[in-house]
């Protein structure tokens, strides 16, 4: 193995022996001592504390004498042109060094290279940049900063790994995959062609190891190489050619924490008063990454802190002569200034600029007799007081009892809604719903601008949505339903517990519900990228679509109603499934929403007696005609979401041909008649794979069976997908279908359905026959 340091040479790791010493290495580092001297000599010229442009300010120093302790050592190379600054006697370049407890270095980066088919590249002396190389960096002392530092994998073939110690030896990394160019993202690290994760605290030196999955043979042409290293946060923005080469002439800034010491602020000034170095005018900080403190001069002050006196009062009134207003002239003060008004003028408002100065005025005239003042003016003077007082009495009252009377009707349609119930509820559930909240009229009302249209994100059978911001910046989503029925508060209090309940990534969260209006309202976690329906139907959002995208989110949503329907602590049926209940975040992962119309079902029932509620189009037509709720109704409206994403045609339309109106018949007629091709999706046509596509349209068919009791559960249905989705082939593996390919197979459904088959099996065997040939070509 062999590994690089911090200034591009290469230390060979031969074993795993070795490679333990240096993981002990790195934590025995963290343990150093520290031991202090005096303050700096008088003999420390200004030659002393530079190195090239490097400023170095105490507790550094470049020679005995002018340093706090050996930690704060900088050795600087000065028959190098320019010269060069290292951290203590290492060989880790110091590029910036700061007062507030930070310094910057620069480390090379870590890469992995092959030549063209996929070999490991070999160094040799033509090439000297495109080689293996690992990267190392021991601290004794420093830490590397946490919150400035990022780590970065770079490549469409890469995952990198990052070991460290940070008092107990810890690894991450992160991994980057891309196909092609025109997939990535200049400027961002969003696992696309990069990929970035954080650094701990208190690291005290690390090693990165980078590698690939598939040794760059199907990305060779553009990205040969994966790179990664640890850089300043905001000094390396993602660019596509760097997938070619990072490396030549270049290396990444390190930001790390120093500190004095390895006490905080209060012990060392209790328990070592005569080495406590913070002086006269400055401030302690205990450090946030690791023991010790740092020093920073007082508000009004600057300079070094570290040296006696070194924090000098600032001068606010020489340094900007516009700080005071005109009438007021500027007298600095110790660590701060004032404005004092001019002779002839006074401080009327105390403001801090000086522009309440204002000329002093004359003494007032000797007032004149009252009896000069007219009896009819002073009666009209005070009839209008009187009326003015009368008037503001009237109106603080109306104020008042109308206040009265709208907090007696929040509080009438607390109690109608069940609140007092639902509060005894959480009481109850208090360790499994503490996250649920019972939130104000004023609340809601605020966060929705007092339900401005511009808020609504959707409105249905149900009710109208509202996106919300609440106090605290979170963005929800506010369902305020149109009518509740008065005798099922009690199940609807129980149906909020339960749903509070409801733990699944792709279950839309409920956060609570406001009780204080006429009609109860539930706030949900806000989805950011809309509906499935938006996605599938309208034109701007198609094209996002991918086949493997719509198996994933069939995927996802099935295993949603699968939990709901069997892992929930009470049973639950959804009863209106749908593409526009099915909400999608910035990543595509999917999330079943809206549980107006679901319905809890006892752990003894398998089935409940209700009024016939749904989305025509999605509608079970056996609870349609018998009224009777199964979870098997489900399963139905899942077959029909199932249908439309394979189809991208809406559930129920009324501009197709009477035929072909209700998508689910449509469908299960083309299967039968061996014309599935016909209907299905130009993209599920041109990306599909034609074995999946057929197993996925055979499940539809048995999901949209006219009798419950022949369609399958939801939890076999996520099974079935999980199993189609495993059959998805990564990226760069031979023997995956080819565009072309993948045209044949599915476009062309006469060569493959043949005009004499009599069943969607023999359409299925033709399928995979098919599908074989396909990958038989391929590896040619």
């Amino acid at each position: 193995m062999a590994v690089r340091n911090a200034q591009g040479g290469t230390i060979a790791i031969g074993n795993w022996h070795e490679a333990l010493l240096f993981t002990l290495i790195l934590l025995c580092a963290t343990e150093a001592a520290v031991a202090y001297d005096e303050l700096p000599s008088k003999n420390c010229s200004d030659i002393d504390q530079t190195c090239g442009s490097l400023n170095i300010s105490y507790p550094f120093g470049t020679r005995a004498g002018c340093y706090m302790n050996e930690d704060f050592l900088i050795t600087c190379n000065r028959t190098n042109d320019p010269p060069t600054a290292f951290l203590g006697k290492s060989n880790i370049i110091v590029t910036d060094i700061w007062l507030s407890g930070e310094l910057r270095v620069s480390v090379v980066v870590a890469q992995d290279c092959y030549m063209k088919g996929g070999s490991a590249y070999i160094r040799n002396s033509k090439d000297s940049t495109n080689y293996n190389q690992a990267s190392w960096i021991i601290l004794s002392k420093f830490p590397i900063s946490s919150t400035r530092n990022k780590f970065t994998a770079i490549g469409c073939d890469t995952y990198a790994l990052i070991n460290g110690s940070s008092g107990t030896a810890y690894t991450t990394g992160c991994m980057s995959l891309c196909s092609n160019m025109s997939e990535l993202v200049e400027g961002s690290c969003s696992g696309i062609g990069c990929c970035q994760t954080a650094i701990p605290k208190g690291v005290m030196g690390y090693r990165i190891n980078v590698s690939s999955y598939f040794n760059h043979e199907y990305v060779y042409d553009f990205n040969p190489c994966s790179y990664a290293f640890v850089a300043e946060e905001g000094t390396y923005n993602f660019s596509s050619k760097d997938l070619k080469d990072i490396t030549k002439g270049k290396t990444t800034q390190v930001v790390l924490n120093w500190a004095i010491g390895n006490q905080t602020c209060t012990e060392a000034k209790k328990d070592h008063p005569q080495k406590f170095v913070c002086t006269n005018n400055s401030d302690c900080h205990n450090s946030d990454n690791g023991p010790g403190y740092w020093c920073n001069c007082s508000k009004g002050f600057e300079g070094n802190p570290y040296l006696p006196h070194g924090c000098q009062d600032i001068n606010e009134c020489e340094r900007n002569t516009s700080l005071c207003h005109k009438n007021s002239t500027c007298i600095n003060l110790s660590g701060a200034y004032n404005c004092s008004c001019l002779p002839g003028y006074e401080d009327y408002s105390k403001e801090s600029d000086g522009s309440g100065c204002k000329p002093i005025p004359p003494p007032p005239p000797t007032p004149k007799s009252q009896t000069t003042f007219p009896l009819m003016n002073r009666i009209v003077l005070g009839v209008s007081v009187s009326l003015l007082l009368l008037l503001l009495g009237i109106s603080w009252l109306y104020l008042g009892l109308r206040q009265r009377k709208h907090t007696k009707l929040k509080q009438k349609f607390f109690e109608q809604n069940g609140g007092f119930m639902l509060q005894q509820q959480l009481s109850k559930h208090k360790g499994s719903v503490e996250t649920t909240r019972i939130f104000t009229a004023e609340e809601l009302m605020k966060a929705t601008n007092n339900y401005h249209e511009n808020r609504i994100l959707g409105q249905g059978g149900q009710g109208t949505v509202y996106k919300g911001i609440l106090s605290d910046n979170r963005i929800v989503a506010i369902k305020k339903s149109r009518t509740i029925d008065r005798s099922q508060i009690e199940q609807f209090i129980n149906e909020v517990i339960v749903l509070s309940q409801v733990n699944h990534r792709h279950v839309v969260k409920l956060l609570g519900c406001c009780l204080e209006t006429q009609v109860p309202m539930l706030v949900y976690e806000f989805v950011t990228n809309g509906t499935l329906f938006n996605h599938i139907h309208h034109i701007d959002h198609s094209s996002t679509l991918q086949w493997q995208l719509r198996l994933q989110i069939a995927t996802e949503t099935a295993g949603a109603l699968s939990y709901l329907h069997f892992a929930a602590s009470t049973p639950i049926i959804h009863r209106d499934i749908k593409s526009t209940n099915v909400l999608l975040d910035d990543n595509y992962v999917a999330k079943v929403s809206d549980f107006g119309a679901s319905r809890l079902v006892p752990l003894d029932q398998t089935q409940l007696t209700t009024l016939v509620q749904g989305t025509l189009g999605y509608l079970d037509p056996e609870y349609f005609q018998s009224s009777q709720l199964t979870e098997k109704s489900d399963v139905y409206s899942f077959g029909v979401l199932l249908a439309e994403l394979l189809t991208g045609k809406k559930a129920l339309s009324f501009d197709r041909p009477e035929a072909e109106r209700n998508l689910a018949m449509h469908f299960v007629l083309a299967m039968k008649e061996n014309r599935l091709f016909e209907i299905l999706d130009r993209r599920v046509l041109n990306e599909g794979n034609a074995e999946q596509v057929m197993e996925v349209a055979m499940l539809v068919k048995r999901c949209l069976s006219l009798k419950g009791e022949e369609r399958p559960t939801m939890k076999e249905v996520a099974l079935e997908l999980e199993g189609l989705k495993a059959m998805e082939k990564p990226p760069h593996v031979k023997g995956s279908i080819s565009s072309k390919e993948t045209e044949y197979s599915l476009s062309r459904p006469d060569d493959v359905c043949l005009s004499g088959a009599n069943s969607d099996s023999a359409c299925y065997d033709s399928i995979k026959s098919q599908v074989k040939i396909s990958e038989l070509d391929d590896g040619r």
